[in-house]
């Protein structure tokens, strides 16, 4: 068997976490020259370039940032067996790193998550918000645990991950008082014209809204197009346009904002779904966020006759390994009598 010299181990983890050689040097009372030996000589033994230069300091390349979380959790537990063997209580509370799709609404990424605070056992959440090409590219490489996202992955994502899906919802178009008294008779035709807040293209929301308007024959006047939703529906609180939220976020944007519903649109369905790069999600606190979200979140707005279905388990899709199934031609659905 070929064992690991936890001393190489711990250099490198002390340079990564102070981010030089010199700080490391300095705290572990050592020479330079000797960290960057005994690192050289970790690097030989796993075969991975595991540091890069950038300016002063050194970073870790994408296989330096899986033996950095390895080394992590094996120092941490390193820290725990002393505290045991010595009658202190450890308090290690159990760590998740979650990466959110900058495009989902923060109130829903808030909800989302905080089931895994409410664990019997104690949790330390760590956030990172981005794109989902950077957050997949870390899931890749294990420096997340589990992706918040509106969307499956795409088929051009090379990442090994499999989709779990969360929820859906409709769309609440909602307005100040003034707008909502203009515009709620005749709704949807009364939106022709418009003044409307709307995602910014290229989103997915964006994408249902405007199939869904041009299914109607309506061309809202589009006064501002938002990357953010919460600044979006800030500017929709001043009354200067008509704005579209998650049906589930309807009570909550209207105590905050003080608006109200104009209309809603049920088959203008917004998604939700964890991405891990596992089949079944194993981390007790992405076991907690999906069930929470299927059997609370969106129990009531579940609506399996508009695609798709909320599974009872909290495993993947198979149909949505590597990426959506084929899309289905929208279609306007009317009510059934």
């Amino acid at each position: 068997m070929e064992w690991l010299n936890y001393h190489h181990l711990l250099y490198y983890w002390m340079v990564v976490r102070t981010g030089s050689v010199a700080a490391a040097s300095s705290e572990l009372k050592l020479a330079s020259p000797t960290i960057s030996v005994q690192i050289r000589r970790l690097e030989e033994q796993l075969g991975e370039k595991l540091l890069r230069r950038v300016g002063r300091h050194v970073v870790p390349t994408e296989m330096g940032q899986v033996v950095y979380r390895y080394a992590d959790e094996i120092f941490a537990l390193g820290r725990e067996l002393v505290d045991t063997a010595r009658g202190r209580p450890t308090g290690r509370p159990m760590h998740v790193v979650i990466g959110v799709h900058d495009v989902i609404p923060k109130s829903i990424a808030r909800w989302l998550i905080e089931p895994a605070l409410k664990l019997p056992d104690p949790v330390r959440i760590t956030c990172r918000e981005g794109s989902a090409e950077q957050l997949l590219a870390e899931l890749s490489v294990q420096r997340v645990d589990v992706v918040l996202a509106d969307a499956p992955i795409s088929p051009t994502v090379r990442v090994r991950a499999y989709n779990h899906l969360l929820g859906e919802t409709g769309l609440s178009f909602l307005g100040v008082p003034r707008l909502v008294r203009q515009y709620r008779p005749g709704f949807p035709k009364s939106l022709h014209a418009a003044p409307m807040l709307m995602p910014s293209p290229g989103t997915v929301v964006r994408r249902n809204l405007d199939q869904w308007f041009n299914a109607l024959d309506i061309r809202p006047r589009i006064v501002g197009e938002f990357d953010d939703s919460e600044l979006r529906w800030e500017f929709g609180a001043t009354g200067i346009g008509v704005f579209s939220a998650p049906l589930v976020l309807e009570t909550h944007l209207s105590r905050l904002y003080n608006v109200q519903r104009i209309g809603w649109a049920p088959n203008v369905l917004s998604t939700f779904y964890a991405i891990s790069v596992e089949r079944k999600l194993k981390h007790p606190a992405a076991v907690a966020i999906c069930d929470a979200a299927r059997h609370t979140l969106f129990a009531k707005t579940r609506r399996p006759e508009l695609g798709g279905s909320v599974h009872d388990r909290c495993g993947a899709d198979p149909k949505l390994r590597w990426g959506p199934p084929v899309p289905r031609q929208y279609s306007v659905r009317r009510p059934s009598a």
